[in-house]
């Protein structure tokens, strides 16, 4: 969390693949969750996949199968929008550190400062 607030405070530019859109509305529990995270995430705007992207997805996904990389279909869309924005994905989901290597996607690092003393 601390991250991604530093990234808004620093006015970067992000935004959101519209089917991550979708997976994080999908995993909320109550109407209210629903509404308030809708909210939340109204900020962001939405990188809706062309058929450009999904054609990359393919290649990606056929790409990686041929070294041995299981990508699961969602994965390797994200993967192909954010490269075709010349973007870095930021998520906690080791899948794509996998995936990286081999194609052309860029991931953020999560800067690692020394802790302040009290």
């Amino acid at each position: 969390m601390a991250e991604l607030t530093r990234l808004i405070e620093e006015d970067s530019p992000l935004a959101i693949p519209g089917i991550v859109f979708q997976e994080l509305l999908s995993g909320v529990r109550t109407t209210d969750e629903f509404r308030r995270l809708e909210g939340l995430l109204e900020g962001f705007p939405l990188l809706e996949a062309t058929r450009a992207d999904h054609r990359a997805a393919a290649q990606i996904s056929n790409s990686s199968r041929r070294k041995g990389i299981a990508a699961a279909t969602v994965d390797c869309l994200i993967a192909a929008q954010c490269i075709g924005v010349a973007g870095q994905l930021f998520t906690l989901d080791r899948d794509f550190e996998a995936l990286a290597p081999h194609c052309d996607l860029k991931l953020h690092r999560l800067e690692t400062r020394p802790e302040s003393s009290l």
